[in-house]
């Protein structure tokens, strides 16, 4: 099976072609590729096929075989992907996604391949009902039916965080300083809190000024990875819920930064970032 090697911003997956691959066994395939030791290494498996509502569709999995529903770096990537290896001419593609279908905006650099890619992500939800959310274990949410700095219990310690859906779920939580955290012992607590029955990605957040943060990410299914397309959005919309940071974002992250845009006309948030071919190869287990 030829693979290959992707990266936004160092969160990185392992891309197969379905229109030229067949995978039998996403999940498996998923867990094995994605070892860093026994595998080929990665925070997960994106498979790209044909779709019959979109130019194409992104099949995302995560390191431990669950299912994603989007991915903001690992989309950039397919972007990349599609047009570097001619399977379109156009800079602005569609992609479907368990989140939603996503628009794509194709910018080649000098050699004629994609550098850069700005994403369309859509409009954020903000309803903990319509996800699904237990929020029983939340001490209060607000009349609009949204959880904006709402306090809940983590590992007896109570935080506050703000919920926000980008096609995928997301907590978003206020710290002092980023660089002190140690994301393996608090980030399960977050992960499996019971007020998130399918498992949460969790930014950790520290304000620089209203135009520029510095985040980490815990992403379930994967732990601590270098960057979050998504989880970058969702404390874009967080920021601005909080009246923290303003609608236009400089985010940095372990892996580099992220431009977001949360518009104010349509509602939806624009993400532009870089996507990187690291390597291509074939898988031979």
């Amino acid at each position: 099976m030829k693979f290959t090697k992707m990266h936004g911003l160092g969160n990185d997956y392992v891309y197969v072609n379905l229109f030229e691959e067949k995978v039998e066994d996403a999940p498996a395939l998923a867990v094995a590729v994605s070892d860093r030791h026994f595998g080929i290494g990665s925070d997960g498996l994106i498979l790209i096929g044909p779709s019959d509502k979109a130019d194409f569709e992104m099949i995302m999995y995560n390191a431990d075989g669950s299912r994603g529903e989007m991915c903001g770096n690992g989309i950039r990537c397919v972007g990349k992907y599609v047009y570097d290896h001619g399977m379109t001419d156009k800079t602005t593609v569609t992609v479907e996604t368990l989140g939603g279908i996503k628009i794509l905006e194709l910018m080649p650099g000098e050699d004629g391949k994609i550098a850069q890619v700005r994403v369309d992500m859509g409009e954020p939800s903000l309803s903990p009902q319509e996800a699904g959310l237990d929020v029983t274990f939340v001490e209060s949410v607000d009349r609009a039916h949204k959880l904006v700095n709402a306090p809940i219990e983590v590992d007896g310690d109570i935080v506050r965080i703000t919920y926000v859906s980008m096609g995928n779920p997301h907590a978003v939580h206020y710290v002092d300083q980023t660089d002190r955290l140690d994301l393996r012992k608090i980030g399960p607590g977050f992960e499996n809190h019971p007020l998130f029955p399918n498992r949460v990605n969790t930014e950790f957040v520290q304000v620089i000024d209203r135009g520029h943060v510095k985040m980490r990410v815990w992403e379930r299914g994967s732990g601590e990875t270098m960057a979050c397309g998504t989880g970058a959005c969702a404390v874009t919309v967080a920021g601005v819920l909080n009246d923290v940071t303003d609608r236009h974002l400089i985010l940095d992250l372990l892996g580099g930064q992220l431009d977001i845009t949360w518009d104010e006309e349509t509602g939806h948030v624009f993400m532009t970032g870089p996507a990187v071919t690291a390597f291509e190869g074939e898988w031979n287990h």
